[in-house]
């Protein structure tokens, strides 16, 4: 198993090098298998509409979203076009750890629970950025599909707070 997962997270490594920003003091939890989520937030014909990894060669446009000690995200809605691909170009200014993960509701309600669960989970995925206090990261994200997508920092306690945010697919 830990071969195998070594060998994915090789295999991801640029990908993951840009979209998940510095992951350094994240979950913590070494091996932690995120595939079920992955897989249905973005694999294959069957993923729901929140759409895929964008290509970082072909970004329509760069969108600063800022996230604070306030528990919020700023902006906390988005307009974005369909087949548009997006780099958010992610701040944490607050002192503690912050996250952004692009997900259904249904899919970050459920990778929140398990967070609470096992709080020391470490994971870097092409849907999400975790960030220290003061530093800055990226995820580029293809929205494929009309309707809104979901993003929240799933940090225990955090989205609970109400940090979450809205994406509009046009």
């Amino acid at each position: 198993m830990k071969k195998t997962l070594s060998v994915l997270a090789l295999s991801a490594l640029p990908v993951l090098a840009l979209a998940a920003g510095n992951h350094q003091g994240g979950h913590g939890m070494a091996g932690h298998d995120m595939q079920g989520m992955h897989g249905s937030m973005h694999g294959g014909a069957s993923h729901s509409n929140v759409g895929k990894p964008g290509d970082p060669a072909k970004v329509d446009r760069t969108i600063e979203v800022v996230m604070d000690d306030t528990m919020r995200f700023t902006p906390a809605t988005i307009t974005v076009k369909k087949g548009e691909t997006i780099r958010f170009f992610v701040k944490n200014a607050g002192k503690v750890p912050h996250e952004m993960v692009v997900g259904s509701l249904q899919e970050l309600k459920e990778h929140a629970e398990m967070m609470r669960k096992m709080p020391q989970m470490q994971h870097a995925e092409p849907n999400m950025v975790t960030l220290q206090p003061g530093q800055r990261g990226g995820l580029v994200w293809q929205f494929d599909q009309p309707g809104t997508v979901d993003f929240a920092c799933l940090i225990p306690g955090h989205m609970e707070a109400g940090m979450v945010g809205k994406i509009v697919v046009e």
